[in-house]
């Protein structure tokens, strides 16, 4: 599952992030947007979505949403 299709209010662990920008993933990493981290979705909105990571909240729009793969207890990908 995406970001885009998470469900705002759940908690989930990130799995994956896709992106080929290195510069780009570097940035994500900086704000603990990796592989094994707790993400929750706070709001979605028109062109992404509000999400919060350890102490932050930042926006994320559609395009880096669709690359943020998560998972977790109540998804279906991990049953």
């Amino acid at each position: 599952m995406t970001l885009k299709n998470a469900v705002q209010g759940t908690q989930y662990i990130i799995r994956d992030v896709a992106t080929d920008d290195q510069e780009l993933n570097a940035f994500l990493f900086s704000l603990g947007c990796y592989s094994g981290e707790a993400i929750t979705v706070v709001s979605h909105l028109k062109g992404g979505c509000v999400v919060s990571i350890k102490d932050g909240r930042y926006t994320i729009d559609n395009h880096l949403a669709e690359a943020i793969t998560v998972g977790g207890p109540s998804c279906p990908s991990d049953a």
